[in-house]
């Protein structure tokens, strides 16, 4: 259950009225001269604001089609944005770099106006960017790094951002595990190392490693379809996918949440389910990359037909088990977890738990539960050769999509990020009330993986923290 994966976001903005605007953004004098700088100026004070009525007030006098909510959920995951510099202002075209104010994550901000109609029309493009060369972020050293992580992640839970636990390794060495917040808040129970954290699509890294066995095994071929594995499936254009296509997210096969899901939320109890809901939908119209829920669940349903074992028995047998995860799996919502964190939703600025949005239960999708040390066990046996050998791990590990602007690369059932000695692989994994994510960097022998209660990007702004501050040696 993805949070990211939204490299590029594209608002277009139809302005009905003349612009005229205040003067004072981010504690600066600007002088507004162009309608490039005014649609923007105008678009960052409002979005600043966190403040619904500036935003309804921005929404009436230029977009009236636009979600005033979609811009506070925004703005609650990055706290608004601050200028980093212009790096292109024409009188119809501007491109605005920008920070984060709560993560270190930049964006581009380009923008173009048309005036040759009776209406302003305005496009807006914001875009994921790496960091220039001559904005890098200075790299500590391995007990400044480390002492810097903590310190964020102490500012993030006072500021009620982060609650979860954070496990830092170097080989068999740990360098940092600890918790923080609540693990439940209505009865301010604190989060632990052995707090069970819903893991949303972390799970995928399980579904995918499952599928590389047994192609080392030859029951299943990544050039095979999905028609040699569930031979009646219904919809002719997706069972000519292949698995390759599954694993890498080319396939086309669309997402499981929507208006469907949520209709049958807690009826869907296992990969076979979302097969017979969603297998006469055709092809999503897609080209290349596409992030597909709906594909890792064919995944799962083909694990269960060849393995003939049920997806949730074959995980647990041939990779919790060989892995000792023994606090990681899929069990039912309705069972009882005494370490399973509740998961907390920002709903209009009050946490709320996310018990409604939550599927029956985890699938091959997403959606199960692990911790901090469970998760560093998963890393070391697939390090190690005990789940799939190094050949076919490097195998996985080639990026089969890459996006140069945010530096986000997709492997087979594994998300990919850096170069040359920073190159790592893991998985992210996010929904309401929940956010995971794990880095694996082989150069370095180094493993991040952090777990959170909250939403998106509760566990990514710390994982990123680290990742741009840990030694390249």
């Amino acid at each position: 259950m993805p949070f990211r994966n939204n490299l590029l976001c594209l608002l277009v903005i139809l302005l009905s009225t003349q612009i005229m605007l205040s003067s004072s953004v981010l504690g600066q004098q600007i002088i507004k001269q162009t309608p490039a700088e005014k649609v923007f100026y105008a678009w960052l004070t409002a979005f600043n604001s966190g403040n619904a009525q500036q935003l309804e007030a921005y929404k009436a006098t230029y977009h009236k089609k636009w979600e005033v909510q979609t811009m506070l959920d925004s703005w609650e995951r990055t706290g608004g944005y601050q200028i980093v510099r212009i790096e292109k202002s024409e009188p119809l075209n501007l491109t605005v770099l920008m920070q984060e104010k709560e993560s270190d994550a930049l964006h581009r901000e380009s923008v173009t106006v048309d005036t040759t109609g009776n209406d302003v029309a305005v496009k807006m493009m914001i875009e994921d960017i790496q960091r220039p060369s001559d904005l890098v972020i200075s790299r500590l050293s391995q007990s400044e790094a480390i002492h810097s992580l903590i310190q964020r992640a102490d500012t993030l839970t006072n500021a009620g951002r982060f609650s979860g636990a954070i496990l830092v390794a170097s080989g068999n060495k740990v360098l940092l595990k600890r918790a923080w917040g609540e693990m439940d808040k209505e009865k301010h129970i604190l989060n632990t190392a052995q707090t069970q954290f819903r893991n949303g699509s972390m799970n995928k890294m399980f579904t995918a490693v499952a599928i590389l066995q047994l192609v080392e095994k030859g029951k299943i071929s990544l050039d095979g379809k999905i028609s040699d594995y569930l031979k009646d499936y219904p919809n002719k254009d997706i069972a000519q996918v292949t698995i390759r296509r599954l694993l890498n997210h080319t396939g086309g096969t669309g997402d499981i949440f929507g208006p469907e899901f949520d209709v049958n939320r807690t009826n869907l109890k296992d990969n076979a389910d979302y097969v017979k809901l969603y297998g006469t939908r055709g092809p999503d119209g897609t080209k290349g990359f596409s992030y597909s829920n709906y594909g890792f669940v064919l995944l799962g349903e083909i694990i269960s037909r060849v393995s003939h074992m049920s997806y949730y028995a074959y995980i647990d047998k041939y990779i919790f088990k060989p892995a000792n995860m023994s606090s990681t799996g899929e069990l039912p919502e309705n069972v009882h977890l005494p370490m399973r964190a509740p998961g907390y939703m920002r709903v209009k600025g009050t946490w709320v738990k996310n018990d409604e949005t939550l599927p029956y239960r985890g699938m091959a999708a997403g959606g199960g539960y692990s911790t901090i040390n469970d998760m560093l066990r998963f890393v070391h046996a697939l390090q190690s050769g005990k789940l799939i050998s190094k050949t076919m791990l490097d195998l996985a590990m080639k990026p089969y999509f890459h996006d140069t602007p945010s530096g986000y690369g997709y492997g087979l059932g594994f998300e990919l990020y850096g170069d040359k000695q920073l190159t790592s692989f893991g998985h992210e994994g996010g929904a309401d009330g929940m956010n995971g994510e794990l880095r694996v960097f082989p150069k370095l022998n180094q493993v991040i993986v952090v777990l959170s209660n909250l939403d998106p990007p509760s566990a990514h702004r710390l994982v990123e923290y680290y990742s741009l501050r840990m030694p390249e040696k």
